[in-house]
């Protein structure tokens, strides 16, 4: 397998960890960072993330990036590009330059024909700069006035152009992840990516023919809030003051799944005894390791301790009987 040549200067060890994201030229490590809580206040993230400013922002992005974590993904929705314009902020604030990392973003599909992903491209961009965007996706598969073909003809036409390198989903269902791909290979580009909800708590890929459909299509599965929103870390379970502190609608969904999870939380805590991990990061460690290379986990991070605890959960390595634990423990999840 070659690599692009601006990765081909790390160690023997960061290229055994790096995975392609479907048929793409994109590597990217097993766990990115998702930047939903970098919005700066706005809509998307009130009443789920508190505020972060731009110094906040600058210092997690360092760590996950000095932590070995090479690629971040943001949306248009995420502030209305808010959170894209302090990530790239915040990875030039890191010494960082265009070709060193690798930025997905999303195009917002609410009440848009699929002309608007071509006449907006460049708002990305802008937003964006002086980075550019290697994974473009569709944010979800409704509230467009316009077909899945046209979106994805759309997309083909800006890799083609060089604005994007690759093209992706989010939260697509099997047969929609199909229609996707064919209409792509058709214009002679590859489906890359489906982002989709995956977590110990929430297997349902697993039974609904996602997982299976991005198996067969060489598709990979980028699995978004893989800690339950801090859940899967045990803290709100050692100290129910967190919880209270927490923004009220994510304290609501944390609240009404606090009790049902504790005894996974308890086995991850368990099992990160014997390799001296945190619950977070075997959560983690399974997310990434039970399919093999198929699946990649992009957690959020409020702090700075977050982002280094999440990329060093690539160094885990579970065992099979590990992974079994799991897997059967949360089995009435999928």
């Amino acid at each position: 397998m070659d690599l692009p040549a601006n990765l081909c200067n790390g160690t023997v060890e960061e290229m055994k960890k790096l995975r392609r994201l479907g048929k793409s030229d994109i590597f990217v490590t097993p766990i990115g960072l998702g930047t939903w809580q970098f919005s700066g206040g706005r809509i998307a993230n009130i009443g789920i993330w508190a505020t972060l400013g731009q110094e906040a922002v600058d210092e997690i992005v360092r760590s996950a990036l000095e932590n070995g974590i090479n690629w971040f993904d943001t949306a248009e929705l995420y502030g209305f590009g808010k959170s894209e314009q302090l990530l790239s902020h915040a990875i030039l604030s890191a010494g960082r330059k265009p070709g060193d990392v690798v930025i997905a973003t999303k195009w917002r599909p609410i009440l848009r024909t699929a002309s608007s992903i071509v006449r907006t491209i460049d708002r990305r961009l802008d937003a964006l700069s002086p980075f550019g965007i290697d994974l473009y996706q569709v944010h979800f598969p409704f509230m467009s006035f316009s077909t899945i073909e046209n979106q994805m003809e759309a997309m083909a036409s800006l890799v083609h152009a060089g604005k994007i390198r690759a093209v992706g989903v989010s939260n697509f269902d099997p047969d929609q992840m199909r229609r996707a791909f064919d209409k792509l290979a058709s214009m002679g580009v590859s489906l890359a990516s489906n982002q989709v909800k995956y977590s110990l708590l929430d297997r349902r890929i697993e039974s609904n023919g996602v997982l299976q459909t991005a198996r067969e299509l060489g598709v990979t599965i980028i699995a978004y809030s893989p800690l339950e929103m801090g859940l899967l870390t045990g803290k709100f379970h050692e100290n129910a003051d967190l919880l209270r502190r927490t923004p009220f609608l994510r304290r609501r969904k944390l609240r009404k799944r606090l009790q049902e999870s504790r005894p996974v939380v308890e086995a991850l805590r368990e099992i990160g005894n014997r390799h001296g991990a945190t619950p977070a990061q075997v959560a983690l460690g399974w997310i990434v390791g039970y399919h093999g290379d198929l699946v990649v986990a992009i957690p959020g991070a409020t702090k700075v301790r977050h982002a280094a605890e999440s990329a060093r959960a690539m160094n885990l390595r579970l065992t099979d009987e590990e992974f079994s634990v799991l897997d059967r423990l949360t089995e009435k999840f999928k």
